[in-house]
This record gives structure tokens, sequence and C-alpha cells, in this order.
């Protein structure tokens, strides 16, 4: 290098031509010109793609095979050496192993998937569902936890639920979205059956009916991560394990599910005055750029229940999910509404409240 610039600096700042530098320095005119095109020595540069005429006849059938490995486990696909031994035993191939490999690598480095670093607009969230082992009033269970995160500021809410069913996921949004005083403009999910009741073949999403009456009373966006991607969404799927490890570890022991979400929510709080890496703000601090981009909450939270309508027998029982329920005899054969919230029932007959929380359950 230090050669090269003495050469450009004869020429540049001594004033002397391109002959006279070739002769003091013993080089060909052409390579001293070269030289002073380029600052740095460019290096070898291929002016045309390298020639294979032996293998250009064989790529169809090369990509065919690499194509129908894609549907093979991964420990069943052709490497570059058994592909090259099938060409010269089923098609005649008398090309060499190395242009095959060459030509093999490239392709499958061709087809691997791109990532691009996501930035996360204020007012953005994410969704999923994680689960933990907890002991409720001396009894072991497992906990499923509800985790709705801000990407752009990293604040999370966690709820624990008994089951992960529909009035536990709606409960947990009422209670996220009063959490961070407002509606993130668009959630992202994965295709839980909870929200989602069939992929069609297009690939849209057929949603489920409570879920949608979700959206329709907060007016959020939903979107829904690809099958098996959980880079999709991966700030909340990094949020689901953080909160295991650091909310129920150790397991946490409390008298009831109020007081455990309680303490859940406490921690959640007092998240807010960590710094991340690589960030110069808390996440409190980062908060307050997505606080203004929610939407306001609506007056008055959903309703979050799951109806199911039925009638009443003529033992004067109404039956929700493998149970049965005691309702006033005057209501027998009647069409009623079961509404289950996450720890009551109730059963409406047209404006009647027929059987408060406190009805009588029947094996």
């Amino acid at each position: 290098m230090e050669f090269y610039a003495e050469v450009r600096r004869s020429v540049y700042v001594e004033g002397l031509s391109e002959r006279a530098a070739a002769r003091r320095f013993g080089l060909a005119r052409e390579t001293v010109r070269k030289m002073l095109r380029y600052s740095v020595p460019p290096g070898y540069r291929r002016v045309h793609p390298v020639r294979c005429p032996k293998l250009d006849g064989f790529t169809g059938v090369i990509d065919q095979i690499l194509g129908d490995d894609q549907q093979r486990p991964k420990k069943q696909r052709h490497t570059a050496k058994r592909l090259w031994e099938r060409l010269r035993a089923e098609h005649a191939f008398t090309g060499g192993y190395t242009i095959v490999k060459d030509y093999v690598r490239a392709k499958t480095l061709g087809g691997q998937e791109m990532f691009v670093p996501l930035a996360h607009p204020p007012g953005d969230a994410q969704a999923d569902v994680g689960e933990a082992l907890v002991v409720i009033a001396g009894v072991e269970c497992k906990a499923h936890y509800l985790v709705v995160d801000l990407p752009h500021s990293d604040d999370a809410f966690v709820k624990a639920f008994p089951a992960e069913t529909t009035e536990a996921f709606c409960d947990g949004h009422n209670a996220a979205f009063s959490y961070f005083g407002g509606v993130p403009r668009r959630l992202v999910y994965d295709n839980t059956k909870l929200a989602v009741a069939r992929i069609l073949g297009d690939g849209t999403r057929q949603q489920t009916r409570v879920f949608s009456e979700l959206q329709s009373h907060y007016l959020f966006e939903a979107r829904f991560g690809r099958p098996g991607k959980g880079n999709d969404k991966g700030k909340v799927e990094g949020l689901v394990g953080y909160a295991r490890r650091n909310f129920f570890v150790p397991v946490p022991r409390f008298p009831s599910w109020e007081a455990l979400n309680a303490d859940v929510e406490r921690q959640c709080r007092a998240r807010r005055g960590h710094r991340l890496r690589r960030h110069t703000e808390t996440i409190g601090e980062r908060f307050a750029r997505d606080r203004d981009a929610l939407l306001p909450l609506p007056p008055v939270p959903y309703d979050a229940c799951d109806r199911r309508a039925t009638r009443v027998t003529s033992l004067s029982l109404v039956r929700y999910r493998l149970n049965d329920y005691s309702v006033p005899t005057a209501y027998g054969h009647r069409e009623v509404v079961v509404k289950a919230y996450v720890d009551d029932i109730v059963i409406v007959c047209g404006s009647d409240e027929i059987a408060p929380p406190s009805a009588q359950l029947r094996a």
C-alpha cells in the first residue's frame, strides 16, 4: 500500500508524467494508469460470470431436486455430494463435484430467509399467552397469563387466569387497556383459537364472534402472525419468558387470584423504572410516547364474557360446559342466555337476570 501511495504521489504531487513514473518505478504505463484511477487497489474484478458449460444442461434437474427437498425432513435432504452422485448415475453427468457443490451452495444461500430489524411506532402492541405454576389458597395449579406488550417502549401488562378461556382473554384485554390508559392502535396476535376461527385458503383469518365484538368495542386493528413464525411478534414472545422467570419464580403463593394479579401488576409498574440495554431512557419515559399515541378508552369496558344461548330443561336446569345450573321453575322450557365470566355465571331470560352468580351448581 505504501508503494501504491508513492506512485500516486509522484504523479499528482510531484507532477511526473505517467511515462516518467513508469520508468522510475519499473512499471508498465497501463499499470500506472490503473493506480492513478483508484485511490486504493481495487482487487480482482470479474467482468463476466463464471461459465460452467458442463453444468448448464443440468441446472433444471438440480433445481427440481432441491425444490422437492423442501417438503422432506431436514435430515433426509440431498447433500451436494449425494446430488452429484445422482446426476452421474441417473443423468450421465460428466462434470466434477466442485461445480455442483458451488451451484448448490449459491441456491441454498439465496433461498434462506432474510430479516430486517423492525421499527415499532408508538401505540402498537403485541399479545400472547404463557403458562406457569402457582399456588392459590394452598392448591398448586397452572396459571395461564396474558401478556400485552408495547414494543416501542417495552412496557407490558400481565394478568393470570385459572384457564385459557374466551372470557379470560377478553377480561385480560380490559385490564391491559385500563392499565395503559388507552387502546393500542394495532395489536399483533398468533393464531389462537380464541381469536381465529379458521385460516382460509388465501391466508385471511375468519375471526371468532367474541373477538370481533372485542375489536369493534375498542376499535383497534388486529394483525395475525404467520403460523409457526414467532419472530413476527418477537417482543412479546420474549416478555412471556421474562414474566415466567421474574414474576413466577419462585412459585408464587397467594390466597386468591385477585391477590396474585395485584402483585403481578405491582411488578409491571415497578418495571417502568428499568433502563434496558441500548436505551438511554427508562421504560416509563418511553411509555409517555406510547400513551400519547393510544386510542381513547370507551365509556365502559367490554362485557368480557362467553355468551351461549340455550334452553331450560324440564328439571329447571341450564347446562353450560358440562355443568348444570339451577334456575327458578317459572322459567322452565324458556330460551335463556348464559353469560360466563372469569369467576361468575349469569343466566338471563329476556331482560331478567334469573340466576345470579350464586346459582346452585348441580353435578
